[in-house]
């Protein structure tokens, strides 16, 4: 929660929950990323939070932009960036897909298997490939499945079927697990990775890239290390396992970017308890798991609550969503301790909700309205890092 963003909520008149990013903070973070990893290009992760003015701000600051759809792609080229700049790190995609991004100047596509290269090698012919390899997520609060990712020993296999069908197999990708707590996360993958380089490099195929994805925490209830124990135990590994012959690098940071620029704020519906001896309260919120706050499944992602009762006593609460459906639920397997004077008609404020809130918010499930978001613009000019 910033200054800038407790004044607009002060005087915001509107109903309904809302989202407000802090273009200062997004600021900021970008600096901190280039500064903490100064040999490794930024580039930000879209579907974090593709509003136009958090992609027109970072493009100034000159950052990258890993996209995944075509309607991404159109968004990052709307802020003026050339598509040498653009990544495209779907591995799954439509072959009309590739033929169009390629058409828009993008020449960089990541794939996870022979049948995407073949895609590629088809709708566009010459491109760069960066295979993606499975990581198992150790230490993620949100890891990522094996939905992406070959395993590291295919990976060889499906560069020089790219090199063969006359793509430049151009290096290796991998993701850590979102919200990844564990700064050594990345070793096992950068081992992983180095021996793809010497494997491609016997079969004459020299690779020069390594995209170390994302992972990079924003702040929750957890502690987190800070941003510089990152950049610190990613060199250490990088030279652990390329020596001094370290190839080019990129990071595609999102929630790390924009998670905490953003600030959800909400309003209590109902407060309900199931019988008389429970001692755990049900409190809904105008908002849910259908208007952008997917990421609490499994209660995955917890974000900090804020009351302007915070200074009572507190007690335990299951805190739920406002639709019908049961699954919307935030909160239950471990219940939330919110104040016990909490009331109906009280403001909250979901901190930290700048990435995958906005996007996640569903069209109009039982009729309420996607989440608004308001951007603050940054207090000076930006100038590239």
């Amino acid at each position: 929660m910033t200054d800038r963003i407790r004044e607009f909520l002060k005087n915001r008149k509107e109903e309904g929950p809302c989202l407000v990013l802090d273009l200062d903070v997004v600021r900021d973070n970008y600096g901190a990323f280039a500064r903490t990893l100064p040999d490794t290009k930024v580039y930000y992760a879209v579907k974090a939070n593709p509003h136009p003015e958090i992609l027109s701000l970072l493009n100034k600051l000159g950052s990258s932009f890993d996209v995944a759809s075509v309607p991404e792609t159109l968004a990052v080229l709307a802020t003026g960036c050339t598509p040498d700049r653009i990544s495209y790190g779907n591995t799954i995609k439509k072959e009309s897909e590739i033929a169009t991004a390629f058409k828009l100047g993008v020449t960089l596509f990541a794939v996870d298997c022979e049948a995407e290269v073949d895609k590629v090698a088809r709708a566009a012919p010459g491109a760069r490939v960066i295979c993606r390899i499975h990581c198992d997520g150790t230490g993620a609060e949100w890891p990522l499945s094996r939905k992406f990712g070959c395993e590291p020993e295919f990976a060889a296999d499906i560069l020089e079927r790219a090199h063969k069908a006359g793509l430049t197999a151009h290096g290796i990708s991998f993701h850590v697990g979102s919200q990844q707590h564990n700064v050594e996360a990345w070793d096992r993958a950068l081992a992983s990775t180095a021996a793809v380089f010497r494997t491609c490099a016997e079969r004459g195929i020299m690779l020069s890239t390594v995209n170390l994805g994302g992972g990079f925490p924003a702040k929750y209830v957890r502690k987190t290390p800070k941003l510089e124990s990152y950049g610190k135990a990613i060199f250490r590994s990088l030279r652990r396992h390329f020596g001094n012959r370290i190839p080019e690098t990129i990071i595609e940071p999102g929630r790390g970017m924009v998670g905490n620029a953003g600030v959800i704020e909400a309003e209590v519906v109902l407060i309900a308890k199931r019988s008389p001896e429970e001692d755990t309260r049900w409190v809904y919120l105008d908002i849910g798991k259908f208007h952008g706050l997917a990421e609490t499944i499994g209660e995955s992602i917890r974000y900090p609550i804020r009351t302007r009762r915070d200074r009572d006593e507190a007690g335990p609460c299951i805190v739920a969503g406002p639709t019908c459906d049961s699954v919307d639920v935030l909160y239950e397997k471990t219940p939330y301790p919110l104040p016990v004077s909490l009331a109906i008609g009280d403001k909250v404020l979901i901190e930290a909700t700048g990435a995958y809130t906005s996007t996640y918010s569903s069209v109009g499930f039982n009729g309420y309205p996607p989440l608004k978001s308001y951007v603050i613009a940054p207090t000076e000019p930006a100038l590239a890092a």
